[in-house]
């Protein structure tokens, strides 16, 4: 069976962090949580910021690490970072949010955060917490790749599929039809 791909291009967003400029503010998480909040602005909880700043006492360095992908299962093997000619395989520092740990997960509801460049609505055109890094350890930037076309997952479903990993469908289920009725 045959299947044909198509490329196309699309532009990639980045924020890229210098960590010798990183001086531990935390303004990114504030900032974060702040643009994120329900409504807009209205509290800053850095529990629900998409990006977290991680210190590691033993090198006096600060490591800003955004929110990635969920991942329903805790990895078996670690990422590896360099950090001042040094190697680390620390889950301190990945960005997923995993049963593992409590990173990037929303406090109340447990559903995984990920970061979304500032995209929702209005979509800023740098990333909040790019905008309040008075150090420029963080900077925004964009370029254009070529992708094979496919179909992205929608928010909801990844969040969906995190509960129902988490509680299982069958209770999900519950509460959802409980929670339609009272509505």
């Amino acid at each position: 069976m045959t299947s044909e791909h198509t490329k196309e291009t699309k532009i990639v967003k980045e924020i890229k962090i210098d960590l010798d400029k990183c001086i531990g503010c935390r303004a990114c998480e504030v900032a974060c949580s702040a643009f994120h909040a329900r409504p807009r602005y209205s509290s800053t909880n850095p529990a629900r910021s998409r990006i977290r700043v991680i210190f590691d006492a033993l090198n006096d360095v600060y490591v800003p690490i955004r929110a990635g992908d969920y991942t329903p299962a805790e990895c078996t093997g670690r990422h590896s970072y360099t950090i001042g000619g040094k190697d680390y395989q620390e889950c301190s520092f990945c960005g997923v949010a995993c049963p593992a740990r409590d990173y990037f997960k929303e406090p109340d509801s447990g559903l995984p955060l990920k970061c979304d460049m500032c995209e929702s609505d209005p979509t800023l055109e740098v990333p909040m917490c790019v905008q309040v890094c008075t150090c420029d350890s963080l900077t925004y930037h964009e370029r254009e790749v070529e992708v094979t076309a496919s179909e992205p997952r929608e928010e909801m479903e990844v969040g969906l599929e995190a509960l129902a990993n988490k509680y299982g469908w069958e209770r999900l289920m519950d509460t959802a039809a409980r929670l339609s009725k009272k509505g």
